[in-house]
């Protein structure tokens, strides 16, 4: 069996196509080509992508604003889920985030997502808030937050 060559990187304008069909694959509202083209211009924004045989396998989309970081985007393709891509993802983002000497880091989850609530908890983060009928469809977002 042949070992596939796995990278996490910043993201290259060249990925685009592939990240939105990621997006597209998670999300049923969906983030559009020209909101992934503000992030590439934002000067706090980084995008982490994670690469397995030159194929984009999920992304983290995250801004740095003084001394705290905010995750916006976490996203792994369906045929690479439950593979630990998610973690090593936000694993590598708050590694580089607390490297620089930031304070904290948050994030706005849905309140039925237990997986991903499982995840960041995994990572040390911790519920904060919760806004009522956060999304489009009501339900409610869950605002957590861990400190380096």
């Amino acid at each position: 069996m042949a070992i596939k060559s796995h990278v996490i990187r910043l993201i290259s304008a060249a990925d685009l196509d592939a990240v939105l069909l990621v997006e597209k694959d998670c999300y049923s509202h969906p983030w559009s080509q020209r909101q992934f083209e503000q992030e590439l211009e934002n000067p706090v924004a980084s995008i982490l992508v994670y690469e397995v045989a030159g194929e984009i396998a999920g992304f983290i989309c995250y801004w740095l604003v003084v001394d705290e970081m905010q995750i916006l985007n976490l996203a792994t393709a369906s045929n690479y889920r439950r593979q630990g891509f998610a973690l090593l993802l936000l694993q590598e983002a708050l590694a580089r985030c607390a490297k620089v000497g930031l304070a904290s880091a948050w994030l706005e989850v849905r309140s039925g997502n237990d997986s991903a609530i499982a995840l960041y908890q995994r990572c040390g983060f911790e519920l904060n808030s919760m806004r009522k009928s956060y999304y489009r469809d009501g339900e409610d977002a869950l605002v957590m937050v861990k400190t380096f």
